[in-house]
């Protein structure tokens, strides 16, 4: 029978209009199975991240010199100077795809070529069916831009939008909103009663607390600090979130302005800078797997054709689609490897709070497998091969981390059904002849 102090790995904290799931504590047990043998204290799973960044990056910033745990880091990759063991650099991978945004953009998860609207179904959606049904949401698919509309190539740019399919014929829309998906993941609601919560100020850690109060009663010490600290991780996203729509008056108006034209409100909930927006969009996946609300996350950190301005960097004032067209002049290029080292700097950030997080002798970054990449190399020539390519989290021992893993020449889908075996998954990757990567171990 079960130990009376243990509770259920689906234990969540619940208040009147909300459920709040909890991180990994030492007191949970696994469910009884058929067998009726007794529960034991619980194993974190295994979860599986994907992040893609557009454009591509400037080869001779982003290129490594050396293999193996000798390798030195390149300028862009400086950021994760701190987290040199917690990762490894891949070369030798290509895009199935050339020609424009969409489609290496589309075969960057699915390892098709976009024909007639069919590719296939991406590694995130196959991961999520695999181990998806033992947390509440299958998988989270967040972005930070809307959908663009044009034309490229015969094909429409909003397509780039995503990188997630749960089918051939199925893209799926990342959510932008991250009050939105702030809602969904832990308010058990979404919509007009979510958002009335949000501006009445009905902190989700204020509903559930005297439950949290309960639960920390019968906690081990450092279980009462896990369930103080987790519920501080949630109120300081909720913080952020309430800046959004309540935006400070400025203290200093400038005597002159751009046109009204060049204010164009963004939807409510959604930040005006990017930096901010991206930023809650990571904690809201930490948040999400830390808790094993799911299992699988993948996030858009910009749409796929991305003309984002990035002036809120020094010394970077175009878009960024259009310094990835660099044409090798001086300019451009510094613009350009300015981009990718500040994505690389998100990336970093990431890691480090999954690798902050306990999980009974490992960290949320040890049981996680995170891959970190562009459907292109280069944005000026929209070049397919050697895809800059990051694989992070130790994947519970299974990832060799640390190092410059040059592989021979191969397409992206081979990592994709690598990837996928760890997850237990034993068919062949949409039936494209995938091989093993046997440097992955």
């Amino acid at each position: 029978m079960n130990k009376p102090w243990m509770i259920s790995r689906r234990r969540m904290l619940r208040g009147i209009g909300a459920m709040l799931a909890l991180p990994h504590l030492e007191i949970m047990a696994d469910a009884v199975g058929a067998s009726g043998t007794v529960a034991t204290p619980s194993k974190a799973p295994l979860r599986f991240v994907s992040m893609f960044q557009p454009n591509g990056v400037y080869p001779k910033a982003w290129d490594v010199s050396g293999v193996g745990a000798g390798y030195e880091l390149s300028p862009i990759l400086r950021p994760l100077a701190g987290l040199r063991d917690q990762f490894s650099v891949l070369s030798g991978l290509n895009n199935v795809t050339g020609g424009n945004h969409v489609q290496m953009t589309t075969a960057f998860l699915t390892g098709h070529n976009l024909k007639n609207g069919k590719a296939g179904t991406s590694i995130d959606q196959k991961i999520a069916a695999q181990i998806g049904q033992d947390s509440a949401f299958r998988s989270l698919v967040l972005g930070t831009e809307p959908p663009r509309q044009g034309n490229a190539g015969g094909l429409a740019i909003s397509i780039a939008n995503t990188v997630t399919w749960s089918s051939p014929t199925t893209r799926v829309s990342p959510e932008i909103n991250p009050q939105v998906a702030f809602d969904r993941l832990f308010r058990g609601k979404s919509g007009p009663d979510a958002v009335r919560d949000a501006e009445l100020q009905k902190s989700v850690v204020d509903l559930v607390l005297e439950d949290a109060k309960s639960l920390r009663r019968q906690a081990s010490y450092l279980d009462k600090h896990k369930i103080d600290e987790y519920l501080e991780s949630v109120r300081s996203v909720e913080v952020q979130l309430e800046r959004t729509i309540r935006p400070k008056e400025r203290a200093w108006v400038p005597p002159t302005e751009p046109g009204e034209e060049f204010f164009v409100r963004p939807p409510s909930g959604i930040p005006r800078e990017r930096d901010v927006h991206l930023r809650l969009m990571l904690d809201l996946m930490v948040l999400a797997l830390w808790t094993d609300t799911t299992r699988v996350c993948t996030l858009m950190t910009a749409h796929g054709f991305s003309r984002q301005n990035f002036s809120f960097i020094d010394g970077v004032s175009s878009d960024h689609h259009g310094m990835s067209h660099h044409k090798e002049k001086e300019r451009a290029v510094s613009q350009y490897k300015k981009v990718s080292e500040w994505y690389i700097g998100q990336l970093a950030y990431f890691l480090e709070r999954l690798k902050g997080i306990d999980e009974g002798g490992s960290s949320l970054l040890d049981n996680s497998v995170v891959l970190y990449g562009s459907g292109m190399k280069d944005g000026n020539g929209h070049k397919r091969n050697n895809l800059p390519i990051i694989l992070a989290g130790g994947g519970q021992k299974q990832i060799p981390l640390g190092q410059h893993i040059k592989l021979p020449s191969q397409p992206l889908s081979n990592l994709h059904y690598t990837i996928g075996q760890r997850f237990g998954i034993k068919d062949d990757f949409n039936g494209i002849g995938c091989k093993t990567i046997s440097q992955l171990g």
